[in-house]
């Protein structure tokens, strides 16, 4: 029963108290006389009920005082006091209740705390053992966080329902270069866990790549994988190659059950009839006997759970093809005219009896259709000089690394001195470091035998799109015939050998070299040319970690995933996916022309808070900024200009909340701002909301605010950033995480179980 309820029958007790006994007594009095008698009553009590009513009224309306303030200390006191109860078992442990209130209620305060003491003595005691169990387990969860965010090539990992439960930071950035809005909030809307691959790859693709490896698993292939090409939205070309991730089915886990109990029985353990049990554990993790013998079990005898792709963006190289082709082709047909056109002059030339006039007319053709040849061949070559350069693969490498390389090299390998005389630390270029090292030290090594060079210098430059790196030592003049016998000979340096030539490798950089004398300095030098590379651009660590030793790339829980009803409604609170957001407005009226200029997001993904995947992205408004609305936010006018406008943002916005519930506190108020730009983006909001304000009115009826800090604070919980929209989502979204356990005890554990609680508070009738 509510309390206000109660509070009312209260007051309808007392009142039937006070005036039930004086009524009651009228009435026989008057049902007992008659006549003359009644109306000498009436007249002799007249005068006296207009007093008696008075007192009756203030001694009614004294009762209800007391009992308000009675009501007040002894049963909303005690129903604060529960909620805070509830506090300290679960959402903040560190919370005390403060006494007040009449002597017994702030004795039953004193008492609860000194229980909750020592239940936290207790509790850090349990909890220190479970962090040392815990501890191998978060070594390894490390080691695959480190592996995977350091692996060069780009990979991702789907469930069946193709929604993405492990990626690496490679996979990261190429996904954020294929987005459709790459200057917004840094294009990262495609990737992340739990969002859908389709959203990036066709499904009847997949589901065809799919269909292949099964096919391939039950012939018994042991390394079933498909392999496609594919357009992405933004017009990127993917090369993907598939394999399954494998699971064991129910006759192999069976197998590997049977096992150990095989293996307990031969060592004459009592509990061998338990193994099949033992062999998976009580956690549901196999032993390691159970293990390797699962491992053993052949693909067919596994089930398809998910599946591993492993991306190239082949664009640039099917581009660098595409004109080498063209390239062939033009070369090929403007070359026939002008062969066809030598061939006629030659068969003219061929008669004795030409004029000579014809004759020199006919020479001038052969001359000018050659020269047009020589010129269309080199203005191609030099056209698709780096088409030639891919033929062979060369890595991007910062220029200053590949020098110390060679420096050490040298000096390990010859015990030559090395120094540096110009190096630019800002060149890249594009190379085969091994080789090209390899052939700087051959170079190193004839110098020292030969000409007993005791110091090598290095000069690293650019040259427009060349880089020129610059072997440099004085003393004996060298020859070029010597040059060239270095050149052409295969390369040794004490012994080891090579079967390259430096001409070789100077060729497959498509570079040259040659020999320069400074005679002013009496120096010498080789110059070697080099292609070179764009600068990579380096990503931040805030790019990758938002205030976290370590992101989260991987959730194998999402395997389970496949198995869940998709009806959200049904589904649990703390299984769904979440977008938690928060909005920064040039004021508080929607309607009246206010608009959005920061927008700021994270993610909630099987109870877990995503930090590394945030979205954040400032909004030019078009229109001007009250100075006020400053003070609260810190953004300025300056920091809005330039920045893309809403009908940029939404549209990725929309992309990274896609699948996922909306979070926000006081969601009405930016859901309003949403919702009107709807018909200027074309796209709606039509996701599931939830509201943390309302929950935490579900959550504590009693307590008098529900503003963001109020409820932070009760919660334990440290706000960061706040006023700023991806500070205060993620601290929204810490509540909304504190708040899931108290809510499911009072039975809401659900979606439809929090919709429908969320709209019986008295805050839900809030409109903007």
């Amino acid at each position: 029963m509510q309390a206000r309820t109660r509070f009312m029958l209260a007051v309808i007790v007392l009142f039937l108290l006070m005036t039930g006994p004086f009524l009651l007594t009228a009435l026989i009095v008057w049902v007992e006389t008659e006549g003359e008698a009644r109306e000498l009553l009436v007249k002799v009590l007249s005068p006296h009920l207009t007093l008696g009513t008075l007192l009756t009224a203030m001694g009614f309306a004294a009762g209800v005082g007391v009992v308000r303030v009675l009501f007040r200390q002894y049963v909303q006191g005690l129903l604060r006091m529960s909620e805070n109860l509830r506090l300290m078992l679960g959402a903040n442990r560190g919370f005390r209740v403060q006494p007040e209130g009449p002597p017994e209620v702030q004795q039953l305060a004193v008492a609860t705390n000194e229980l909750a003491s020592q239940r936290d003595a207790l509790m850090q005691d349990v909890e220190a053992q479970i962090g040392r169990a815990k501890a191998s387990v978060e070594l390894e969860k490390d080691r695959l966080a480190a592996l995977m965010s350091e692996l060069t090539q780009s990979v991702v990992v789907c469930n069946l329902d193709g929604r993405v439960l492990l990626y690496n930071n490679r996979a990261r950035a190429q996904f954020r270069a294929l987005s459709d809005a790459p200057g917004v909030a840094g294009g990262g809307e495609l990737i992340g866990l739990g969002r859908s691959i389709y959203g990036v790859f066709e499904r009847n693709l997949i589901a065809h790549a799919l269909d292949t490896i099964q096919q391939r698993l039950r012939r018994g292939a042991t390394q079933a994988q498909a392999n496609f090409v594919t357009t992405t939205r933004a017009g990127q070309l993917l090369r993907v190659q598939m394999a399954p991730v494998l699971s064991l089915a129910a006759p192999a886990l069976a197998a590997a059950a049977e096992s150990e109990v095989v293996g307990e029985a031969v060592g004459g353990e009592d509990a061998a009839p338990q193994g099949a049990t033992d062999a998976v554990g009580t956690a549901g993790e196999m032993t390691p006997a159970a293990a390797e013998t699962a491992a053993a079990a052949p693909a067919s005898e596994r089930t398809l759970t998910g599946f591993i792709l492993m991306l190239d963006n082949i664009t640039r190289n099917f581009e660098t093809e595409s004109r080498r082709d063209q390239m062939l082709h033009n070369l090929t047909e403007g070359s026939r005219a002008s062969l066809a056109n030598v061939r006629a002059a030659a068969d003219m030339l061929e008669f004795e009896d030409l004029p000579e006039e014809m004759r020199t007319r006919f020479r001038k053709v052969v001359r000018d259709e050659v020269q047009s040849m020589s010129q269309r061949l080199d203005q191609t070559a030099n056209e698709f000089a780096d088409s030639l350069k891919a033929r062979w693969p060369l890595e991007e490498m910062l220029g200053a690394d590949l020098v110390a390389a060679a420096q050490r090299r040298i000096e390990a390998r010859i015990g030559l001195p090395t120094k540096l005389e110009e190096v630019d630390e800002s060149l890249w270029m594009k190379v085969d470091s091994f080789s090209l090292i390899q052939a700087i030290t051959y170079l190193a090594s004839r110098l020292s035998d030969e000409f007993e060079v005791r110091e090598v210098r290095f000069r690293l430059t650019a040259a427009g799109r060349l880089v020129h790196l610059d072997l440099i030592w004085s003393g004996q003049a060298m020859s070029t015939e010597t040059v060239m016998s270095w050149e052409l000979e295969p390369m040794k340096i004490e012994d080891e050998s090579s079967p390259l030539t430096v001409r070789d490798v100077i060729d497959r950089h498509d570079g040259e070299m040659w020999l320069e004398r400074e005679k002013v300095r009496h120096r010498a030098f080789f110059r070697i040319l080099l292609p070179a590379a764009t600068p990579q651009e380096q990503a931040e660590a805030e790019t990758y970690l938002r205030g976290e030793s370590r992101p989260e790339y991987y959730d194998f829980d999402l395997f389970a995933w496949s198995e869940k009803s998709h009806e959200l409604d049904d589904r649990l609170l703390s299984e769904l996916s979440y977008t938690v957001f928060d909005t920064e407005t040039t004021g508080l009226n929607p309607s009246q022309g206010d608009e959005i200029i920061q927008i700021g997001a994270t993610r909630i993904l099987n109870g877990k808070l995503l930090r590394a995947e945030s979205f954040e992205q400032l909004v030019d408004p078009e229109r001007p900024l009250a100075p006020e609305s400053a003070k609260i936010h810190g953004i300025t006018s300056e920091m809005l200009r330039g920045q893309p406008t809403i009908d940029r943002v939404l549209p990725a916005f929309h992309a990274f909340s896609a699948d996922t519930v909306l979070i926000a506190h006081n969601a009405a108020f930016d859901m309003r701002f949403l919702q009107l730009k709807e018909e200027q983006t074309g796209l709606r909001f039509d996701h599931p909301v939830i509201d943390t304000l309302l929950l935490s009115a579900v959550v504590h009826p009693n307590q008098e605010s529900h503003r963001l800090e109020a409820i932070a604070e009760r919660l334990g919980l440290t706000i960061v950033g706040r006023h700023t929209a991806l500070g205060d989502a993620i601290v929204t979204a810490e509540v909304f995480l504190k708040l899931i356990p108290l809510l499911a005890e009072k039975g809401v554990r659900t979606l439809r179980d929090a919709r429908e609680a969320a709209e019986k508070t008295y805050y839900a009738r809030i409109k903007y």
